[in-house]
């Protein structure tokens, strides 16, 4: 996977992304870009008016896999898991997605015509593509709205905080994470005929990019996001 050990305040940001370049997807849904010079954790934090703890629990949970403290997660305002999850929602619908068709739409350009393979491989993306995007569109419209005017109606009642972790509930099936499996799938065993490698590659990397980034967000929609909720709209 990666070298890197847990992130902490004073871990230097240049370290994790020379160490796991796809970080750098999560640290620019905070604001913070290439050019990190020495910057640690901590310090980009206070410079952007960041919650420190909150940026170190995003970047564990998204770098490994066995990472998810549940408690500290739940200790943060569901406001502020809301709007990493709608960052994170326009990073996929604005960037990840339309770069993923850019080359996918070049590569079948460079490839063998008679090669229908790639075809059928863009409009299987296509469908996945859609869901993804309409599970956006509940989630701004719909969702994350309830979620927000639950939690503000509980403050309004002093919930209390430490019932909102909530609990356990049965994580909902993701057709989106499958069928980006299957993709991945589809290109490592059936791309046949003349086509561009390179380019091959860079479609198979982005989608698997895609792929872990939607798996470690689900963790945080579903085991989270979503039994909080369950309590907020009861309460």
């Amino acid at each position: 996977m990666n070298n890197l050990t847990l992130i902490h305040h004073d871990t230097k940001l240049s370290d994790i992304v020379i160490a796991e370049p796809t970080a750098l997807t999560v640290l620019n849904r905070f604001g913070i870009y290439l050019g990190l010079g020495d910057l640690t954790v901590a310090r980009a934090c206070d410079n952007l008016g960041i919650d420190k703890d909150f940026l170190t629990t995003i970047l564990n949970t998204y770098l490994h896999e066995s990472y998810f403290p549940e408690r500290i997660l739940a200790s943060f305002k569901a406001a502020t898991i809301v709007d990493y999850l709608g960052q994170t929602n326009n990073y996929y619908a604005q960037f990840q997605l339309p770069n993923i068709e850019r080359h996918f739409n070049l590569l079948i350009s460079k490839s063998d015509p008679a090669n229908n393979n790639l075809e059928l491989m863009l409009r299987f993306f296509h469908e996945m593509n859609g869901q993804l995007l309409a599970r956006i569109a509940d989630d701004r419209n719909h969702w994350f709205p309830a979620i927000l005017q639950a939690e503000a109606e509980a403050e309004a009642r002093s919930q209390d905080a430490d019932a909102l972790s909530g609990d356990r509930v049965q994580e909902p099936e993701d057709t989106v994470e499958d069928k980006l499996g299957d993709l991945i799938s589809m290109m490592v065993i059936h791309l046949q005929g003349d086509h561009d490698s390179n380019l091959a590659l860079a479609v198979l990397m982005a989608l698997a990019n895609l792929k872990k980034d939607i798996t470690q967000n689900n963790r945080i929609r579903n085991r989270l996001l979503l039994p909080i909720y369950q309590v907020l709209s009861k309460a």
